[in-house]
C-alpha cells in the first residue's frame, strides 16, 4: 500500500533521485499491487489453516480483499489527493482481517 502513497511525489521523487515503487511500477502499478495484494491474501489464509481459524474468520479475510480490489479498480495514479485517501483507508484492511477472527474465536 505505500506505493499508492509514494504516487503523490513521484516528480519530487524523480528529481532529486529517490527511488520508489511508485516510480519503479510507473504505469504497471495495478497489475503489481494485484500481484502482491494477492500474494498477501494467500499467505494470510495460509497462516489461518494452518492455526486451524475457524471458517467464519475468513470473512474477514474476504471482506479485506474486496477492500484492497476496489483499491485497485479506483486508483488514478495521477490524482495525488485521491492516492492519500486510498493509503489512509488501508487501516480498514487490518479491521477487517481482526474483526474476522474476533468473529471466528467468538462463534
Amino acid at each position: 500500500y505505500d506505493t499508492i502513497y509514494a504516487h503523490q511525489d513521484k516528480e519530487d521523487d524523480a528529481i532529486v533521485g529517490v527511488r520508489s515503487t511508485a516510480r519503479l511500477f510507473g504505469d504497471n502499478t495495478k497489475a503489481w499491487l494485484a500481484g502482491l495484494y494477492g500474494g498477501m491474501l494467500i499467505c494470510f489464509a495460509v497462516a489461518f489453516a494452518s492455526a486451524q481459524a475457524p471458517v467464519v474468520a475468513l470473512a474477514g479475510l474476504i471482506a479485506a480483499g474486496a477492500h484492497l480490489a476496489r483499491q485497485i479498480a479506483v486508483l488514478h495514479i495521477d490524482d495525488p489527493d485521491q492516492c492519500l485517501r486510498l493509503f489512509r483507508s488501508n487501516n480498514q484492511v487490518g479491521w477487517l482481517i481482526f474483526l474476522g477472527l474476533i468473529g471466528g474465536a467468538l462463534w
